[in-house]
């Protein structure tokens, strides 16, 4: 899930707000700090870049919120609701184990913030073509009958399994594992570098195979056919090195410091009522990452096309701040 330029802060702004806690000292989220600005996480991927770019340009230009966007990966991003230095997560992808440890049970500092709207899907995916030629690979039995298709250079007699970036949390060494998968898996290091490949192979109709997810907008460019396994159940991927079950499905939700929270300013509120589509969040997506635009001007297009959608996300009396 990729990475675009755009952004004012680095996740090394998060460890060093981070590092400046200790485990002595008076917990951030108790201390004063402006009420008029809201600091944002921004996850690796264009999806969630998408849905930032586009709430952040409403906090600031409808609301008159100061927004801070804070570039981490996914579990620094809970770590950092827990001292203070965040308020909000915008796209979760599951992490029950990090909430059972920040949530209402554990340290209590941070607060599942309801659905954003999108369904989320993680899984592993061909292009049509290769499905084409070999009809049986899109279960577990075929694949692993086809998996010297996938050979390069690099993994020599085992099949590539073409990763993003190796931040994402994913199961896939546990499924290789536990279905005999004669494959190793290759990181291409981001989101952005991984579509990079996946489209040099795709004219020239080059076997690969890869973890993916929707939404995403290349699923709307490129004709991709996910592989099935045996459906996730309760349980099943906690060996992480033998996961004999697909990827569960997601229902994307939000994670609030708890603060910010009891708090109740508007823009929280604002944040609270927030949900759209997954093809909302492809539109923007593809405008970033396939359009090179920046991702404040790709806001600035899709909130002044979409008034009727995010109008009623603003708390009433909001944008007259």
């Amino acid at each position: 899930m990729p990475r675009t330029k755009g952004f004012l802060f680095r996740a090394l702004m998060v460890g060093l707000a981070m590092a400046m806690v200790s485990s002595c000292a008076v917990r951030t989220d108790q201390i004063a700090r402006d009420p008029n600005t809201v600091r944002m996480a921004v996850n690796g991927w264009v999806g969630y870049e998408a849905s930032a770019a586009v709430l952040s340009y409403i906090l600031r230009e409808a609301m008159g919120y100061q927004v801070q966007l804070i570039r981490t990966d996914e579990q620094p991003s809970w770590q950092a609701l827990d001292q203070g230095v965040l308020d909000v997560i915008i796209e979760n992808w599951g992490h029950e184990d990090l909430m059972e440890i920040y949530g209402p049970e554990g340290n209590g500092t941070v607060v599942d913030g309801g659905p954003t709207g999108n369904e989320g899907v993680i899984g592993w995916y061909v292009p049509a073509y290769v499905v084409e030629e070999y009809p049986d690979i899109t279960d577990v039995d075929g694949l692993r009958k086809h998996t010297d298709i996938f050979r390069t250079a690099e993994t020599g007699e085992e099949g590539e399994f073409l990763g993003g970036s190796p931040g994402f949390a994913t199961q896939d060494q546990g499924m290789i594992n536990a279905f005999d998968l004669n494959l190793q898996i290759v990181f291409a290091g981001s989101e952005a570098a991984q579509i990079t490949e996946v489209r040099r192979r795709y004219p020239n109709e080059e076997p690969v195979l890869f973890y993916f997810n929707e939404p995403h907008w290349l699923q709307q460019e490129l004709d991709l056919v996910r592989v099935d396994f045996p459906d996730h159940e309760p349980g099943c991927a906690d060996d992480p090195n033998y996961i004999p079950c697909d990827y569960p499905p997601y229902e994307l939700n939000k994670i609030f410091r708890t603060g910010f929270v009891e708090e109740d300013s508007t823009a929280y509120q604002f944040l609270a009522n927030w949900t759209w589509t997954n093809e909302d969040q492809n539109e923007v997506a593809k405008m970033i990452a396939d359009e090179g635009m920046d991702p404040n001007d790709a806001a600035e297009v899709w909130v002044r096309e979409n008034p009727d959608v995010w109008r009623e996300w603003v708390p009433e009396g909001a944008m007259e701040r």
